[in-house]
C-alpha cells in the first residue's frame, strides 16, 4: 500500500485517516500511531515465532521465562517475583508458566534457605539447553522478519520507542 506520493501505508494510516475526519488532534493521532504500530510490531513477531517455538514446544511466555532465567547468569536463578515483573506476565500466569517449564524439566523450584517464605526458580541444565537453542532460533526470526529494513532504521526506531518506553515505564497503572 502506497499514499499518493509513493510512501509506504500500512493499516494504521487507514486509522489515522479516520481518527482525521473525526477531528482527533495531529499530537494525539501521533500517539495512537505509535501505541498501534508498536502493538502491531510485537504481534507480527510472536506470530513468526509461533512456528519455531512449536519445534521445541515453548509458548512466547515460557521463552520469556526461560530467557530471562538465562539472563540472570549462574546460577540461573531468580525469585517467581522477579520473573513476574521481567515477563511482564501476572503472578497468576507466571506460575502457570512455571508449572508447564517444571513438568517439560527446565526449571527447578527450590526453597531459600534465607527466607524460609521465599523460593527460587532455577533453569536445569536441560533448561539451559533449550533456552539457549531456543534464543539463536528467535535471533534468526527476528533477522529473517526484519530482512530488508535498513540497519539504520531499525536501529532508529530501537532508540525512539526506548525513548517512549523511559517516560511511560515511570507511570504505575491500575
Amino acid at each position: 500500500m502506497q499514499d499518493d506520493g509513493g510512501n509506504p501505508r500500512d493499516e494504521v494510516d487507514v486509522l489515522a485517516a479516520a481518527w482525521r475526519r473525526d477531528g482527533v488532534s495531529e499530537p494525539l493521532i501521533a500517539m495512537l500511531e505509535v501505541g498501534k504500530r508498536a502493538q502491531r510490531v510485537g504481534l507480527l513477531l510472536q506470530q513468526a515465532l509461533r512456528g519455531g517455538l512449536a519445534e521445541y514446544g515453548l509458548t512466547y511466555a515460557e521463552l520469556e521465562v526461560l530467557t530471562i532465567l538465562r539472563r540472570a547468569g549462574e546460577p540461573y536463578r531468580l525469585r517467581p517475583s522477579e520473573l513476574t515483573k521481567s515477563a511482564l506476565l501476572t503472578s497468576g500466569g507466571t506460575s502457570n508458566v512455571l508449572q508447564r517449564l517444571q513438568k517439560a524439566g527446565y526449571v527447578e523450584r527450590e526453597a531459600d534457605t534465607g527466607d524460609a517464605r521465599s523460593r527460587f526458580v532455577q533453569l536445569t541444565s536441560e533448561g539451559l539447553r533449550i533456552s539457549e537453542q531456543a534464543a539463536k532460533m528467535a535471533g534468526r526470526v527476528h533477522e529473517e522478519v526484519m530482512a530488508g529494513l535498513p540497519p539504520e532504521v531499525v536501529r532508529e526506531a530501537a532508540d525512539a520507542l526506548r525513548e517512549i518506553l523511559v517516560v511511560i515505564g515511570r507511570r504505575r497503572f491500575l
